[in-house]
This record gives structure tokens, sequence and C-alpha cells, in this order.
């Protein structure tokens, strides 16, 4: 088990933002997506996140929201996302799950948080649970040692921004838009002056996600950020060449690979 913080200590000694990339288990298969992640590691990705698919993924766009249920459909399974979560943190690179909480709470929080460290996993963030309405999965991933990655939004208050950054682990998610995940043509400038919100409540890496989608975004967004995740751009290259793999991987590659120098162009 490998903690995200790794991630942020690597690249801050190189004097860029970490690239962590996004994609749900089982799409589009769960081989398929063990492929495709490995290949985003492989490429410069320097930290993953895994998505558990669920049925009602309200903070999703339809882009992943299209590969999340393809994933359901095919049968994909809470033991599928975490023999996924297996094969990629063999690589080293910390490796989190991305849930809703209903999932879990459903699994069991204490066999999950279990399971998920046993697996190699590095923690989980947690979209629609705050750390006041976290306490079974506070006290679980404190139990295991496994990062706890709580969301805040430009429009969170500052009390919320300072509990956040006391409670998380590993790092702060800052979304930045008020709205779905997807790819956009332009970053959001709500996203800057969050960072540096969550910055002066507490020391820990803040992560900004949510529209990056090329390497000059992700430029952009490493000016002023400790990470930057991608997930919608990620699915999209899976989707749109649905039936070809070895396409479907040399464009995850291609994609990876603008990111990261993207990254690296915007050290500060």
């Amino acid at each position: 088990m490998t903690s995200t913080t790794t991630a942020f200590d690597t690249a801050r000694a190189e004097g860029r933002a970490a690239l962590i990339g996004y994609l749900p288990a089982g799409y589009p298969s769960v081989d398929g997506s063990i492929k495709a992640l490995l290949t985003m590691v492989e490429a410069g990705c320097d930290a993953i996140e895994i998505g558990l698919p669920y049925s009602d993924p309200v903070m999703d766009g339809p882009t992943i929201q299209a590969a999340a249920q393809a994933a359901l459909d095919a049968g994909v399974r809470t033991a599928d996302v975490l023999k996924v979560v297996e094969a990629v943190a063999a690589t080293g690179v910390p490796t989190l799950v991305m849930t809703y909480w209903n999932p879990i709470e459903r699994y069991g929080v204490e066999r999950w948080a279990a399971d998920l460290a046993a697996a190699g996993g590095a923690g989980l963030i947690t979209p629609d649970i705050t750390p006041d309405h976290g306490g079974a999965w506070v006290e679980a991933a404190d139990a295991h040692g496994l990062d706890k990655v709580f969301l805040v939004a430009p429009s969170s208050t500052d009390e919320r921004v300072e509990m956040t950054a006391a409670s998380s682990r590993g790092f702060v998610y800052a979304a930045a838009v008020m709205g779905v995940t997807g790819a956009r043509d332009a970053t959001s400038d709500l996203a800057g002056p969050l960072v540096r919100r969550v910055r002066a409540a507490g020391d820990v890496p803040v992560a900004v996600g949510i529209g990056v989608s090329n390497g000059d975004q992700a430029a952009e967004v490493a000016a002023y950020a400790d990470g930057v995740i991608v997930g919608s751009a990620f699915v999209r290259c899976l989707l749109d060449h649905a039936g070809d793999e070895a396409a479907g991987l040399e464009a995850l590659r291609a994609l990876t690979t603008d990111l990261a120098q993207g990254v690296r162009r915007g050290a500060r």
C-alpha cells in the first residue's frame, strides 16, 4: 500500500504538480480497464483513481455515466473493483477508489477498509460524504492507514474548507466548477482562489479536478495546484474507440503523455 502523499512528494521534488488519472473499473471490461489504467501509469500518471460503478452517479457527467453504466450492465461488482485496484497498485503507483457512499455502506465499512488495504489501495475519495458525516469511514480508514480524500467546492464556507483540510489525508479534492464532471474548453477561474483557501486552512496537498482535458489546461492548473485530476477525457478515449482495444490504449497513451508534459510546463 502506497499513500498518495508519495506522489505529491515526488512531484514537488521535481518542481511540478502531480498528474492523477481516473477511469471506472470494468470498462470496457475488467481486464480491459486494467490494461487501460496500466497504460496511463506507464505514460506518466503519478496516481490513479479507480471509479466504482454506481447506478445513481449524481456528480458524474454523461461521459463517465456512460462507461459506468456499461460496466454495471456487464455485471461488474465491488469484488471486480478490488481486483482492478490490486493490479494497478502492484505497480507501486498510489491507487485510490472514488465512490459514492451507498455501495460502501452496503458492503460494510470495516470490511471495505480491510479489503481495500489488502488489495494495496491507498485510500478512498468520497464525493457525497463530508468529514462531519463520515465517522464510520474515518475510523475504519485510520485503523487501516488509508487516505481519506474529501471534496471542497467554490461554494464551500471557510469553516467547511478548514474542516475538510484538517480531516483529509492524502490530499483535498478541489472541485473546480459547480456542476458535474466533464471535459471543458477552458479551465475554471474559480479553482485558483479555492486552492488558496484550502492551503490557508491546512497543510495538505490540493488537487484540482473537473474539466481538464489537455496538456495546455493541465499546465494552467499545475501553476497553482499540487495535483491535476483528469477523468472524463480519459474515459472519452475509450468510448470513442469502443470495440478497438489497441486504438483506445493508444489514445490513452497519447493523452497521458500530453498531460504529463503539461504538468511539467506548469512547473512552479
